[in-house]
Formats: C-alpha cells, sequence, structure tokens
C-alpha cells in the first residue's frame, strides 16, 4: 500500500491532500521525513503526520465458520473450555469475534467478523433475519405440536415469534425437523420444543439469510464474498 493511501485510509485527509502534505514534509516513517511520493508502507512501519502518529482502520473482514459442537462461542471461557476463537487459523491477523452465539451443544454455521455495524445489523431482532436448523428430537412429533411451534409458543415468559416447522424425517423413537426461526433467544430452538413435549438430541444450524452450510468441513471457516456480505445487509435493510 502506498504511503498516501494509507494516510487517507486512517481518515487524516484525501489522498491527494497526503500527496501535498509528504512534499511539505509533514510525513515521517520510522521517524525518517518523507519527500517523494511512491513509497510502499511494510509491515510495523511507523507513521506520523504533522508530529502524531497515525494507524489506518483494520480492514473489514466477514467469515463463515461451521463450529462443531463442543465449543463455546465466546473469545474467551472462564471455565476454559475449548471456544470458537480456538479454530481460527494464523492467516485470519484481524480481531474478529462472533455475530451472535451457538449453545455449546450446537453445530453449524456461526458468522464471524470485526465489523460491528454488519453484526448488529444481522443480529438485532428488528431486521428478522431468518435461520435455519436441523433438530433431531426425542419422540414423534405430533401435527399439533407443529401447528403450536409455527404459531409461537412461550418460553421463559414471553411468546416466540412464528416458526417455520417441517418434520422431515421419522425414525423408531426420534425424528428430524426443519425450524426456521427469525429470533435468537437463549437456547431457543431447545426451549421452544420442550414447551411442546421433546428434547432435542441433536441440534445444527444450517442457514443464515442466504447463507447455506454447502461443503464447508465442521471446525473450518471460510471468507463470505462480497455479494454474501451484501445480501445479508439488504435483509436487514441496509
Amino acid at each position: 500500500m502506498r504511503i498516501q493511501k494509507y494516510i487517507a485510509d486512517a481518515g487524516i485527509c484525501s489522498r491527494r491532500k497526503a500527496e501535498d502534505m509528504i512534499l511539505d514534509g509533514l510525513v515521517k516513517v520510522n521517524e525518517e521525513t518523507l519527500t517523494e511520493l511512491g513509497y510502499q508502507m511494510q509491515e510495523n512501519d511507523v507513521v506520523e503526520v504533522s508530529g502524531q502518529v497515525i494507524s489506518a482502520p483494520e480492514k473489514k473482514v466477514y467469515y463463515l465458520m461451521y463450529k462443531p459442537r463442543g465449543y463455546v462461542t465466546t473469545v474467551k471461557d472462564q471455565f476454559d473450555r475449548p471456544c470458537v476463537m480456538d479454530l481460527i487459523g494464523e492467516d485470519v491477523k484481524e480481531r474478529i469475534y462472533p455475530a451472535g452465539r451457538l449453545d455449546y451443544h450446537t453445530e453449524g454455521l456461526l458468522i464471524l467478523s470485526n465489523d460491528g455495524a454488519f453484526v448488529n445489523a444481522i443480529t438485532h431482532p428488528k431486521h428478522h433475519i431468518e435461520k435455519k436448523y436441523l433438530a433431531v428430537v426425542n419422540g414423534i412429533i405430533k401435527e399439533e405440536a407443529v401447528e403450536k411451534l409455527k404459531r409461537g409458543v412461550v418460553i421463559d415468559g414471553k411468546k416466540t415469534a412464528p416458526a417455520k416447522v417441517f418434520l422431515s424425517e421419522i425414525f423408531k423413537d426420534k425424528c428430524l425437523v426443519e425450524i426456521a426461526i427469525c429470533e435468537g433467544r437463549n437456547r431457543q430452538v431447545r426451549k421452544m420444543f420442550e414447551a411442546v413435549g421433546h428434547r432435542v438430541l441433536e441440534l445444527k444450524r444450517v442457514q443464515i439469510g442466504p447463507i447455506e452450510i454447502g461443503s464447508l468441513k465442521e471446525g473450518r471457516i471460510r471468507k463470505l464474498n462480497p455479494n454474501e456480505v451484501q445480501a445479508l445487509l439488504s435483509l436487514a435493510g441496509k
């Protein structure tokens, strides 16, 4: 990156103005005054403009993770349990953090970013971004219970918003249910099924808005492409 772009990205001034400041001897790199344009920034360079050390804002990045079971969705855990941040490789230089949560025993899609406005946009309940789960529950759920889940059930003293629910597969003493919700309350899906008499045995989030789990492997991450980021923002009305 050229020094004038670095200065502009730091919000000091425009690139053209930064070039004028360089030619006027107002810019130092590693305590050496620059007087010519074209300097390419190197890692760990210290830049001063008019005597003040500056830093460019961190590049905004957006990642999708397949969170395994047995990990907490926090940066650090007080009980020393494995955290999702333990799965982030060294190639991710930015300080990213989870957008929303999946509980310890739930696996599936999790978005991580360092863009606070983006995280707020896709996690705030008022934006109604749908999240789809596959739930294996004990017993065979009846149509009456499915209809209750669709209309909303009371958990923690408050009724849930309407959900999309579909009985996908029946086994001997359990069944697979697809459920999509737009809220993100604590352990919501598990509590919803408990409210209609079924315990969740396995839970996996497979879709957030238009973003599907696809071929992403458990414990791995990938970058969201610009179209995916924009699609999520569009759903949030941003």
